[in-house]
């Protein structure tokens, strides 16, 4: 007796067939999807570095190069490199924006002014005893009255100058400075030889009746026995407030000892804000 059998592959039913087909389908696709992009991505990478970038478009706009025609954009490589100057201006006009908003004195090219829109400076003049001398009994010192205004060193800019006073016009903090020289004749021989040289800075206010002192600064006197004078100079500044209509001006200890050069005698104020 004998058997004899044959074996035949299992029918697969529609329903399999149907998914076998979507899988294959999706990993088909899928596979041709990767290959798509691994050969934009190396397409890209080559386009950039064999393109000269600044030929495509400058940051400015203007066109430098043929590839903005119409030969040019046919390249595949056109819209890769067209693209990153749209981002590199796009960040460029960011950048610029963010500085000018941060440091407006880069948005704008400005000179910067020679003087302050504000300021003094007089300077020493030839004068008598009798023109120069005002000694107060509210404060200490004799007032210098004469100072040079326009000659020389000195000038003034929106400040007013009468009997040796400086008149700011606007409220703000002041920086105030002052320089005396003096010429101190030697003494007789049965005199003290040490004498003291000062010199007082005053602001004078509206509202108030006596001068308000700001500064002050004191020499003493000392020199050789067979010098016939001494020469000294006292100098102080500072910054102040001041308001609209406030006066200031220098008095020292003895007018008459005053050597009132220029360049070795002076006074002044400009605005800082």
């Amino acid at each position: 007796l004998s058997l004899s059998s044959s074996l035949s592959p299992p029918q697969l039913g529609p329903k399999c067939v149907k998914r076998v087909r979507t899988v294959s389908a999706t990993l088909s696709v899928t596979s041709s999807s990767l290959q798509m992009k691994e050969t934009f991505s190396r397409s890209s990478i080559a386009c950039l570095m064999r393109s000269n970038l600044r030929t495509v478009k400058g940051l400015d706009g203007s066109v430098q190069d043929a590839q903005d025609t119409q030969d040019g954009k046919d390249d595949p490589c056109w819209q890769v490199t067209q693209q990153l100057h749209f981002l590199v201006e796009k960040v460029h006009t960011l950048l610029t924006d963010e500085v000018a908003r941060v440091l407006p004195s880069l948005a704008r090219d400005r000179d910067p002014p020679s003087r302050p829109e504000i300021a003094a400076h007089v300077t020493g003049t030839s004068m008598t005893e009798t023109d120069h001398v005002e000694e107060s009994e509210k404060v200490p010192g004799q007032k210098i009255l004469s100072w040079e205004k326009e000659r020389g060193l000195a000038f003034l800019r929106n400040v007013q100058m009468s009997d040796g006073e400086l008149e700011v016009p606007k409220a703000g903090l002041y920086y105030i400075y002052s320089q005396t020289y003096f010429r101190v004749e030697d003494v007789a021989e049965n005199q003290n030889r040490g004498k003291q040289m000062l010199q007082y800075i005053y602001k004078k206010v509206t509202s108030y009746p006596v001068p308000i002192l700001l500064m002050k600064n004191a020499r003493t006197t000392c020199w050789a026995r067979n010098a016939e004078y001494g020469l000294y100079s006292i100098y102080q500044a500072g910054v102040f407030q001041l308001g609209a209509g406030d006066r200031i001006f220098v008095s020292v200890s003895d007018v008459s000892t005053l050597g009132m050069d220029e360049k070795s005698s002076f006074f002044g104020a400009f605005l800082l804000t």
